[in-house]
Formats: C-alpha cells, sequence, structure tokens
C-alpha cells in the first residue's frame, strides 16, 4: 500500500480584510511576506484540522479547486 501525505500547515486562512474575530478564535497570526504590500493570516494546524473548526462555528464548503500545488476551499456560513 501507498502511504497518503497529510499536508501539516502552515496553512493561509485569511487576507487583511477578513474578520478579526473569525482569524483570533482559529488562532491565525497576521504576517507579512517580503516583498508583498499585503497582509495574510496563516495558522499552524493542518487544512483539515481548519476545516473541522470552520464547520463547528457554522461554515460549509461550497467548491474545492486546485491551483497548481495550492487547494482552494470556498465555504459559507447559513
Amino acid at each position: 500500500s501507498v502511504p497518503v501525505p497529510q499536508e501539516v500547515g502552515p496553512t493561509m486562512v485569511g487576507d487583511e480584510h477578513s474578520d478579526p474575530h473569525l482569524m483570533s478564535i482559529l488562532g491565525a497570526t497576521k504576517r507579512t511576506t517580503l516583498g508583498n504590500n499585503f497582509c495574510e493570516y496563516y495558522v499552524n494546524d493542518a487544512p483539515r484540522v481548519v476545516l473541522d473548526k470552520l464547520e463547528s462555528l457554522g461554515y460549509r464548503v461550497v467548491s474545492m479547486t486546485g491551483v497548481g500545488q495550492t487547494l482552494v476551499w470556498c465555504l459559507h456560513r447559513e
């Protein structure tokens, strides 16, 4: 059998316009990458852990796509 790799983070969870309260609940920290003029929020959790936390807050996955080696999830909260 072939082992299934699991991404362990960091996971980008938002940009500079994201809800600071939600970012706090996720335990995210804001950082600016050298050369960028904008901030992004990151957590050290694996994506599956972040998705579980968001589900417990009422968010549901609407769609998912891959962009290169990056996965992007779109979520919605009722």
